[in-house]
């Protein structure tokens, strides 16, 4: 896609960022009034999805979910805009990586994670869970959701030092729209909790199990369940033997192995009750890290990436006008009257530089020309007494014929010389004809006026 994006309402959507199973997530651009503008993630539908109405009632319940949580550890939801074929998930964009992406890039220097780093990384997305957990509909209600795939994939780490959950594409809650079908499994089977692979009924200790394993294997660097295909990796889940994380690495904490084995308990009464708890307990068996040590750890590992990101970001925000002013293709037309006065009002910001010079110079010069033009010398004005209409005819001899033709005296304000709009002429007074013959005056400029009466 380049440089160039297509826009959608007052969004515009630039090449991918990220591709997922049913949806990619691209770089966008909102834009606001008097030239405001805003880099965000937008989330789109594959194609082949985009008009199955069951994938679209899902889209549309991970927007509705989404907004309902407020919580600096989650992805803010901004919006959703629809302008059919396209349907967008507008998100925060968050400058960083996902956990995943970090924790490969670690295992390729063969080295471990810092402990304390990833366990803070972990019981940040933890409270972020909770926040989840706790949302409440408008009428003040627990909606009782669950994430269902808590995964490295969906933990965005931030340069700035903070971790955030995201994707609540599969998020179990009441008042859905769209219900996973019967038989159906939902979720990545290495993060799967037992019941939840059994179809069982699910809560908030699904998730909890969730950040069990991805704790094990941020702390290991290994897998914790591994298999040839999804059902092979779900027998593991099911009927495997889990290694303690000090087999595999022996500068665990032995405090921080207890809550990783309590947390990937295959009986959801044997693990923590809510994320919270869980979250605490991280906190209380390992060394906090600071939000810069964890920016600073981000920036290292994943320094390619994000400096190729940046650069993208960069190359976005200040790009040519033409980012911004791709004909859209039919599939993309729309309504577009407020986006393109929108984009119109960044692309005249970024233009001002120097069209405000020449504009400048046109306005003198056009000043001094006025000025000029009132400089110079008036012919003198005889006031000519009150008249109630004038004609702007050559003077005519006393025995010529006057023309019928005559117009309308202007305002007193108005230059007497200047032609007024056409009125039906006055007749002289049969009362007085010699008075009236001729019927008129002619001042020094050459302008007759009716005499009074005639």
């Amino acid at each position: 896609m380049g440089n160039v994006g297509f826009r959608v309402g007052r969004y515009v959507v630039y090449d991918e960022l990220a591709a997922g199973g049913m949806a990619t997530v691209h770089y966008g651009r909102m834009l606001g009034s008097d030239g405001f503008a805003r880099t965000v993630a937008i989330k789109r539908l594959h194609g082949q999805y985009a008009k199955d109405p069951d994938f679209i009632a899902m889209f549309v319940d991970e927007a509705r979910l989404a907004a309902r949580i407020r919580h600096p550890n989650v992805v803010a939801m901004l919006d959703i805009a629809r302008e059919d074929p396209e349907l967008l998930l507008v998100m925060e964009y968050v400058a960083g990586a996902t956990l995943s992406m970090l924790l490969r890039a670690q295992r390729e220097r063969n080295e471990p994670a810092p402990i304390a780093v990833v366990s803070t990384i972990v019981a940040s997305a933890l409270l972020g869970l909770h926040a989840a957990h706790e949302a409440l509909d408008d009428q003040g209600q627990p909606i009782g959701l669950v994430h269902r795939d808590v995964s490295p994939q969906n933990i965005l780490v931030g340069v700035d030092g903070t971790a955030r959950i995201a994707d609540f594409g599969i998020a179990k809650a009441a008042g859905r729209l769209q219900t996973t079908r019967d038989g159906v499994v939902k979720g990545k089977a290495a993060y799967m909790a037992p019941e939840q692979i059994r179809g069982h009924a699910v809560d908030r200790r699904a998730d909890v199990y969730a950040a069990g394993v991805v704790l094990w294997e941020a702390l290991t660097g290994e897998r914790l369940f591994d298999g040839d295909s999804p059902l092979a990796i779900m027998n593991a889940v099911l009927d495997g033997v889990a290694r303690t994380p000090r087999s595999i690495r022996a500068d665990i904490p032995a405090e921080l192995e207890a809550v990783v084995v309590r947390a990937i308990a295959r009986d959801p009464k044997d693990r923590y009750a809510t994320a919270r708890e869980m979250a605490v307990a991280i906190e209380a068996s390992a060394r906090s890290a600071s939000t810069r040590e964890i920016g600073d750890w981000v920036e290292s590992v994943g320094a390619a990436t994000l400096a190729k990101r940046a650069a993208r970001v960069r190359d976005i925000e200040t790009g040519s006008d033409d980012a911004l002013a791709r004909p859209l293709g039919p599939t993309e037309l729309g309504e577009m009257g407020t986006a393109n006065a929108q984009v119109s009002e960044v692309v005249a910001s970024r233009r001002a530089r120097w069209v405000t010079p020449l504009a400048v110079g046109a306005a003198v010069a056009i000043l001094g020309g006025a000025l000029a033009l009132w400089a110079r010398p008036k012919p003198a004005v005889v006031p000519a007494a009150p008249v109630t209409s004038q004609i702007a005819a050559p003077v005519p001899k006393p025995e010529a014929t006057v023309s019928p033709i005559v117009q309308t005296a202007p305002p007193p304000s108005a230059s007497a010389t200047q032609p007024a709009p056409a009125r039906p002429a006055h007749r002289p007074s049969a009362s007085s004809p010699k008075r009236c013959d001729p019927p008129f005056t002619v001042d020094s400029h050459g302008v007759q006026h009716w005499k009074d009466g005639c």
